[in-house]
């Protein structure tokens, strides 16, 4: 027991689970602890035989003083027979959707809402989530109250997405700027997901008791189960020359190329930095991927291009922007100007990133390696403790890479499995003991061995 004040207050330490500190001066007055570190005031009351406890709000909001000047307020109509709590819930279960989702934002800006790992979520997926709770969620149900709400009506919203009723093209506050906000199946599964968990932080917080999105089915997105064939890849590969042939392009067409090599995604390809960039380990080590900090094994022809561009680099961004330090921005723009009109109009850099796994895949790599090398949560090298990588993520890296880049220099592979037959293994292994131990060998029977393996 203590008189809460802000020392206090500040001082209290986060623990594994929720947990009270209680006024010694005002009975029914305290702070609520969460494990998350926020810290809560309220009041603690019985009527009707229960226990009651009424919130009064987060600690920053509300100083220990006037905290207390509300408890006493509260506490004061308990007294009199009134029930705060009850009425706050039947007031709370009165709100709209809209004025629910402007609780879930200011909780998301306060990095109150978890994401991948347990994580806030990023800047960039708020952004991503406030354009569709104010694109889509609220034209669509905003004024319903979120008690009201029913299957049917999340269903309802999910088909006038897919539909396109949410399209429009709005103004953004770059000069002559404008985004077109489409609709379809990609985007209505993505919003309703988003809504299912404003709905959970609905029911976590009292206002409704069970979620109607719960068991909603959605469309699969099939953008994002396209693969490139290898005619297609070298479809690309024929496309970035003729792009390239444009100065105006020629970041664009790099950045493509390392995407397609690396299978990374675009957002961690644009804003690489070169101290992510460690050839010398043959990997990146992204500081704040989509699944936190991220080590990524790079093959030899990302190695080499890196290598290469770092001879005439300055500034922080291995792909910078014009002007000031800060990544290249012109990137959407020049994708679909490349790739409208074209053999490949529809692609997206998530199916240069598919088509990659898909490739390791048929060459015979197992879905762990994989997940390593594209930076899946599954993924056995997202520490950011791992200095070294595996050997043989490296040999998959090289491998991978190394195929792709033959499709798209025109090459047609006679082999669509990495080679695993005794003599291609006996050969590379020969070579590397005749390394290891130093012995002098002739430099184009080695080059033959290592073509061989």
């Amino acid at each position: 027991m203590a008189k809460l004040t802000k020392r206090i207050v500040d001082a209290a330490d986060v623990r594994e689970k929720d947990y009270f500190i209680w006024d010694d001066e005002l009975p029914g007055f305290g702070l609520r602890v969460f494990a998350s570190g926020k810290r809560s005031y309220l009041i603690q009351y019985r009527a009707a035989g229960r226990t009651r406890r009424y919130t009064i709000g987060l600690h920053g909001v509300w100083t220990p003083e006037t905290a207390r000047q509300e408890a006493k307020v509260q506490l004061g109509r308990v007294a009199r027979g009134d029930n705060p709590s009850e009425e706050r819930q039947l007031d709370h279960k009165a709100i709209t959707v809209k004025e629910l989702c402007a609780l879930y934002t200011a909780d998301l800006n306060a990095g109150l809402i978890l994401g991948k790992g347990g994580r806030p979520k990023k800047p960039t997926t708020i952004v991503t989530d406030t354009g569709r709770i104010e694109r889509h969620i609220i034209p669509l149900i905003g004024a319903r109250r979120v008690k009201d709400l029913t299957k049917a009506d999340i269903n309802k919203v999910l088909k006038d997405i897919m539909a396109g009723k949410t399209r429009v093209a709005v103004k953004t506050k770059k000069l002559r700027g404008k985004a077109i906000v489409r609709g379809g199946a990609g985007t209505a599964t993505r919003t309703v997901g988003l809504l299912g968990g404003i709905l959970t932080y609905a029911v976590d917080a009292g206002i409704i008791e069970v979620n109607p999105a719960h068991g909603i089915k959605k469309p699969k997105d099939n953008v994002r189960n396209r693969r490139l064939t290898e005619a297609e890849y070298r479809t690309l590969g024929q496309m970035l020359r003729d792009a390239a042939a444009n100065e105006k392009y020629a970041m664009t067409v790099d950045i493509i190329r390392q995407i397609a090599l690396t299978g990374c995604r675009r957002s961690e390809m644009i804003s690489l930095m070169w101290i992510e960039a460690d050839t010398d380990a043959s990997c990146m080590r992204l500081v704040d991927s989509k699944e936190g900090e991220s080590i990524r094994p790079i093959g030899l022809p990302v190695v080499e291009y890196l290598e290469e561009r770092r001879k005439t680099a300055a500034g922080t961004y291995v792909f910078p922007g014009q002007g000031e330090d800060h990544a290249f921005g012109s990137f959407p723009n020049h994708w679909e100007q490349i790739f409208s009109d074209s053999p490949l109009a529809g692609v997206t850099p998530h199916v240069l990133r598919h088509s990659f796994a898909s490739i390791a895949n048929d060459l015979g790599f197992t879905e762990v390696t994989i997940a390593a090398l594209v930076g899946h949560s599954k993924g056995s090298v997202t520490s950011k403790y791992i200095h070294t990588l595996d050997t043989a993520l490296i040999m998959a890296a090289d491998t991978i890479s190394g195929y792709i880049q033959g499709l798209l220099e025109g090459i047609e592979f006679k082999q669509t499995a990495y080679a695993l037959d005794r003599d291609s293994r006996r050969a590379a292994l020969d070579l590397f003991l005749t390394k290891a131990v130093g012995e002098p060998g002739n430099e184009a029977e080695d080059e033959e061995r290592r073509l061989a393996a």
